[in-house]
């Protein structure tokens, strides 16, 4: 039988500081260099990171040796309902008496700096520039030996609307 995640509860003001609803909450849309302040970005652009996902600020905060909740929600700001969009994350900053965790993160701002400065260390990101160039490489390759190069099928043109 799995272990049983952390009991949720209301959050009432004699909640500790331990308890996971008075964790930080940190969606990918805050550090993402894509979006506007309008629509979630909570950094500047310069310390931000492009499409940001849980999975890559999970793993920066592992390291980091910080608590947190990976939580399938969905940021109420975000337009896709698609699941690369999806998941949250809870960082815990202070302990039951209120005394902070790691001197290292005092803030909500201190931790979402770090694990933007850190997403593009990661060994997923490094490899992703070379993507492109493989990709030219390869529609080059086919596209010569065929001789073909023609567009997307010849089906037949609509007749419009009839009157």
């Amino acid at each position: 039988m799995a272990a049983a995640g952390p009991v949720r509860t209301n959050w009432h003001p004699n909640m500790k500081h331990n308890e996971v609803e008075r964790w930080i909450c940190i969606y990918p849309a805050y550090i993402n260099s894509k979006k506007t302040r309008q629509e979630g970005r909570r950094l500047p652009k310069e310390n931000c990171v492009e499409n940001p996902t849980y999975v890559e600020i999970r793993d920066v905060l592992s390291v980091a040796n910080l608590h947190f909740v990976v939580e399938n929600k969905q940021y109420c700001r975000e337009k896709s309902r698609e699941v690369q969009f999806r998941g949250r994350v809870r960082v815990q900053l202070r302990n039951a008496d209120g005394t902070l965790c790691s001197s290292e993160f005092p803030s909500r701002e201190s931790v979402m700096k770090h694990v933007a400065g850190k997403i593009p260390q990661l060994k997923t990101r490094q490899n992703k520039p070379n993507e492109p160039q493989t990709q030219l490489q390869s529609s080059g390759a086919t596209a010569g030996p065929s001789g073909g190069g023609g567009g997307g099928g010849g089906g037949k043109k609509g007749k419009g609307k009839r009157r």
